[in-house]
């Protein structure tokens, strides 16, 4: 029997879960539900709303849990021991996204700040590379509407992003698709499902649901709940050309 590269086997079961996700919300009669800015055909994020009494509060604790959860993951093979795994590592990116292999649709019902769904870290060089530990991701699925999103981390203070419209290509792992690619991926000209298909392609409408990063080391509240485009981190900038906020 043929035995296929992990990173083959760990691509395509995201696949399946996008695919579930995907399958999930239209069963259920769902849409994006949430009333968002379009920042460009691949990437939309959630309108701010006004400060209101205890927002503030409440996002302090969650940058408190998101702090602690992250303290246990400064070193990235605690990460991986305990069930993360890095997302894409041969696709060249301005931050790896470390996903829990527990996530689920269950797990993405509820929001525990405790124990996000996503580790963020930069690549470092060196005689042995690794990865530098700079923030945190919650996940929410597709379909949560802009109340539940605010409910779980208040929309005056954080914004909630979606990756939209992705065609992967055939063989993925021959391609750096994800990034910087003109045809594939976050900075492809392919947006819908019938140029995605005449590519030889896999269209995806979204990419793994709602997420927000919150980077809990920084000290500046702007740069904690940076939305990912310009920030320091320059999770987006590179990926979204052309974007306003």
């Amino acid at each position: 029997m043929k035995k296929f590269p992990l990173r083959s086997v760990l691509f395509l079961a995201f696949l399946v879960l996008v695919c579930a996700v995907t399958s999930h919300n239209k069963v259920k009669g769902e849409s994006a539900a949430v009333p968002a800015t379009e920042m460009s055909p691949h990437m939309s994020m959630t309108k701010p709303r006004p400060l209101r009494p205890g927002d503030q509060a409440r996002a302090d604790a969650i940058v408190a849990a998101a702090k602690k959860a992250a303290e246990r993951y400064r070193d990235y093979r605690k990460a991986e021991a305990d069930g993360y795994t890095i997302f894409l590592p041969e696709q060249r990116q301005n931050v790896y996204h470390f996903i829990l292999e527990s996530s689920s649709l269950a797990d993405k019902e509820r929001f525990d700040p405790d124990q996000p769904a996503g580790l963020l870290y930069s690549k470092t060089d060196g005689p042995t590379p690794g990865y530098k530990l700079i923030g945190v991701m919650y996940m929410a699925r597709y379909g949560t509407t802009e109340e539940d999103l605010n409910a779980r981390i208040p929309l005056s203070i954080a914004q909630w992003h979606v990756h939209l419209n992705m065609c992967v290509p055939q063989q993925p792992e021959q391609r750096n698709w994800l990034m910087g690619d003109p045809t594939f991926g976050l900075d492809g000209s392919i947006t819908t499902e019938d140029a995605c298909t005449a590519a030889g392609g896999h269209f995806k409408p979204h990419l793994s649901g709602w997420m927000t990063h919150v980077y809990p080391f920084e000290t500046d509240p702007a740069k904690v709940w940076a939305a990912g485009m310009g920030d320091d981190h320059g999770v987006e900038r590179k990926s979204m050309p052309g974007m306003k906020m």
